[in-house]
């Protein structure tokens, strides 16, 4: 999953890539790396994967939701961070 991470975000840092792969397959989890477009790497699911570790890893996105704020809301209002960074790994 890395590799495809790295295929369709080429400017994800490896480490990043490893992490999110690591993370979204985790056995158990309900993620989706763990669902069967996960596994088949589908592009839809690796993004929305890229997209989750973003929005938990480079956005206020959990520190709005434990200020008791809606997942909408918050989701809206971190938006443009999350897209900055996935812009910036050069999202296909």
């Amino acid at each position: 999953m890395a590799e495809k991470i790295r295929a369709l975000y080429p400017g994800c840092p490896p480490v990043e890539a490893s992490g999110i792969a690591a993370h979204t397959a985790a056995r158990g989890s309900g993620r989706v790396g763990r669902s069967a477009a996960g596994r088949a790497l589908d592009d839809q699911a690796v993004a929305l994967a890229a997209a989750a570790w973003v929005r938990h890893r480079h956005t206020r996105y959990d520190e709005l939701l434990m200020s008791g704020q809606e997942r909408a809301a918050a989701r809206s209002e971190i938006r443009d961070d999350m897209d900055r960074v996935l812009d910036r790994w050069g999202r296909l």
